[in-house]
């Protein structure tokens, strides 16, 4: 059976390598591989399933439309109060505040943690990484943390929140592509992945040599 399934399979595939041959290749940045991935979907689509019927490409564009404006609005209104954050400082404050901390530097590296994890549910990574990188950065280097791991740690804690309410943008996406899956069926499936996720930057804390 598995056999039977792979031809089905090869086209999915041709377009991962695909986009990963345009962006490790030079023919794309990271951001345009997604237009070189959804440019790869069209021919397939067009060429192996037949979709020249100008009505279904119109559902496509339409569907594609939608949402990518809903995923739009989410981000912007993340983008607003992140800025919003930043305007008063809350973010950095707390920062700063972990930093002036007295105790063991694991303990501080649990600390940085928490907020980070916090942050991550309702700010998009990108903000978070920008108020809150340069602040965290310092304070790691003195107590000795090697800045790479920590920014592996830093990315994992980004990746929990893109999965996590409130703002967790790839619970929504998905949402978008099945609509008859209810949003809590989905957050209660991704609890697994938070849960190996956390249990990576356990690993990782125990031994920083991973």
């Amino acid at each position: 059976e598995r056999f039977e399934i792979l031809p089905r399979v090869l086209p999915f595939l041709a377009i991962i390598l695909g986009v990963l041959y345009a962006m490790y290749g030079g023919i794309a940045t990271p951001s345009e591989t997604a237009a070189v991935g959804a440019l790869l979907c069209l021919v397939i689509a067009m060429v192996i399933y037949k979709l020249w019927h100008p009505g279904a490409i119109w559902v496509v564009l339409r569907d594609s439309t939608k949402e990518s404006v809903m995923i739009l609005f989410i981000i912007a209104a993340a983008g607003v109060f992140s800025y919003m954050l930043s305007s008063l400082f809350i973010t950095q404050s707390i920062a700063e505040w972990i930093g002036t901390l007295e105790v063991n530097r694991w303990v501080l590296m649990l600390c940085i943690n928490i907020f980070l994890l916090i942050a991550g549910f309702f700010l998009p990574p990108v903000a978070v990484i920008l108020m809150a990188a340069p602040i965290l950065l310092p304070i790691i280097l003195t107590a000795g943390f090697d800045p790479i791991w920590f920014a592996v740690v830093l990315t994992i804690n980004m990746e929990i929140g893109l999965i996590s309410p409130p703002v967790g943008l790839n619970l929504y996406v998905i949402n978008g592509i099945a609509p008859d899956i209810s949003l809590k069926t989905i957050l209660t499936g991704s609890l697994p992945f938070v849960a190996c996720m956390v249990l990576a930057i356990i690993l990782l804390c125990l031994f920083p040599g991973l």
